[in-house]
């Protein structure tokens, strides 16, 4: 059986961080929470959930209403990216094309319901992966979503690619290896693997799982 890749989305696959960043601040335009939300604010919210999220850009704002706004800011989101699509990762395509002869493909991201859907809609993306599980879903943390997509597909030996600590963590609360998307938004240390471009994927699942993708 072959073994399997499982992918974190934002700073792994795609950097959306651009139309995010310009649909939240439209959106908060609207509302007594006005502000602008930039680039660089995105990218310190990547891999987390968006309690978290709310938590970090809306601190002024009481809790309840808080949860309003951040769905007012992915209602945004969401329309913006369809016609406005986030930049896939130099390669990626091709790189999954190649993966998927070897390796079964999943993702696994801290996201809203919804979210890796539009992804695999708007890039043309959803052959190449058979599963997929969200926090938004089931408000489960990253670990117990990698967990649960292993089991309900029968996986038994994969590894996770991401991009943060937070990957990192779930990826050892899920007892497997962690690949260090570094090209993204975070820094890790005691990864099993480090990529300086996606391209670098195919040989080092090669290095950890042989050059069939191994046996599960």
């Amino acid at each position: 059986m072959k073994s399997s890749l499982i992918f974190d989305l934002d700073g792994t696959l795609w950097d959306s961080s651009r139309q995010c960043a310009g649909a939240w601040t439209a959106a908060l335009s609207r509302t007594e929470a006005a502000r602008t939300v930039t680039s660089e604010n995105m990218h310190r919210f990547m891999g987390k959930t968006m309690e978290q999220i709310a938590d970090m850009l809306l601190p002024d704002i009481e809790k309840p209403r808080r949860a309003e706004l951040m769905e007012l800011c992915t209602a945004e989101e969401y329309s913006y990216l369809e016609t406005h699509h986030g930049e896939l990762y130099g390669g990626a395509e091709e790189v999954l094309k190649r993966l998927r002869e070897q390796y079964r493909l999943f993702i696994v991201s801290n996201s809203l319901d919804g979210y890796v859907q539009l992804f695999l809609r708007t890039t043309g993306l959803g052959d190449y992966f058979e599963d997929y599980e969200m926090w938004g879903r089931t408000m489960l943390p990253k670990g117990e979503n990698i967990k649960l997509v292993m089991e309900r597909n029968g996986v038994a030996r994969a590894a996770y690619i991401g991009d943060t600590e937070g990957d990192q963590s779930a990826a050892e609360q899920a007892g497997i290896p962690f690949i260090h998307a570094a090209y993204g938004f975070g820094k890790v240390t005691g990864a099993a693997a480090v990529l300086g471009s996606i391209t670098e994927l195919p040989e080092a699942a090669e290095r950890l799982f042989g050059k069939c993708g191994g046996d599960a």
